[in-house]
């Protein structure tokens, strides 16, 4: 009674880390380039309990003598879809679509100190800030506040007074000042992923490296930037979240199911150790 106890609450556990998942996934449904998370269980420790000595029991047997019994499940591996999302058109200059699943924007974040470090995102709502430096010059942001990089990873500026801006399938950002000047500021930075499985996620719909050094592994190993000829970036679009709400609306029920059969199974557990109790008394 003590074993499934332990295998229900641990196996619970673990069904409240996915359910937590799902709800993550269904609250970002309409998030601008989200990507849905997707969880895999695997049974924790086995142990086999001989419980019949084969050597007495002649009978022909299909199975091992004994039981083997298991400790619960866990969560082996939570990873990332990358797939792509639907692209919704819009009227912005500054909205822009990858429409390549394995390309990413390169974004500028704070890292407190004055510097500022690396990440990826699929979101392409842009924005313009006034330089805080110098007011004569605009920043490319995103919808936080953070710098739009290009592709040597420096922010992207515009000049101010700026009338509008052209974004080409490349990339390639155009400032259109008021004479109808046309003026090259830059190129997007875009990386393409090729170890998808290795980012982790920032929030605020970004993602990061782990510890390279850790791994084993060097910046290359998961992503390099993308030659010109490959970018595949559409203006005034956005690409649309990923999640499939029918799938996330199944699992979530199969999960509710699965937590209530454990709960059962942990509450009947306490009962037959009750009613044990009470006979030994």
């Amino acid at each position: 009674m003590q074993r499934s106890m332990i295998t229900s609450s641990v196996t619970m556990g673990q069904i409240q880390k996915q359910l937590d998942m799902i709800a993550n996934n269904l609250a970002n449904a309409s998030t601008t380039g989200y990507k849905s998370k997707n969880a895999t269980f695997t049974e924790l420790l086995e142990q086999q309990i001989d419980n019949i000595n084969p050597q007495e029991d002649k009978a022909p047997r299909l199975t091992p003598a004994g039981i083997r019994s298991g400790t619960g499940a866990k969560i082996d591996d939570i990873k990332t879809d990358m797939t792509q999302g639907g692209i919704q058109s819009t009227d912005r200059d500054l909205d822009l679509a990858l429409t390549s699943p394995d390309q990413m924007f390169e974004i500028g974040v704070s890292n407190g100190t004055g510097g500022r470090v690396t990440q990826y995102t699929r979101d392409g709502a842009f924005y313009l800030s006034v330089d805080a430096q110098n007011p004569d010059q605009v920043n490319l942001v995103t919808r936080n506040g953070q710098a739009v990089l290009d592709s040597n990873g420096n922010p992207i500026n515009l000049p101010s007074g700026t009338k509008s801006i052209e974004v080409g399938p490349n990339g390639e950002v155009t400032a259109i000042m008021p004479n109808d000047a046309r003026q090259t500021v830059g190129q997007i930075g875009i990386v393409t992923i090729n170890r998808p499985e290795l980012l982790e996620s920032r929030g605020d719909n970004l993602y990061g490296l782990p510890n390279m050094q850790a791994l084993g592994l060097t910046v290359a190993d998961v992503l390099t930037q993308t030659p010109m000829a490959d970018r595949a970036v559409k203006s005034h679009a956005l690409e649309n979240s990923n999640v499939d709400m029918t799938k996330e609306m199944t699992d979530l029920v199969t999960l509710e199911r699965s937590y209530q059969f454990n709960a059962r199974a942990l509450t009947m557990s306490d009962q037959m150790s009750g009613l044990v109790n009470n006979l030994i008394r």
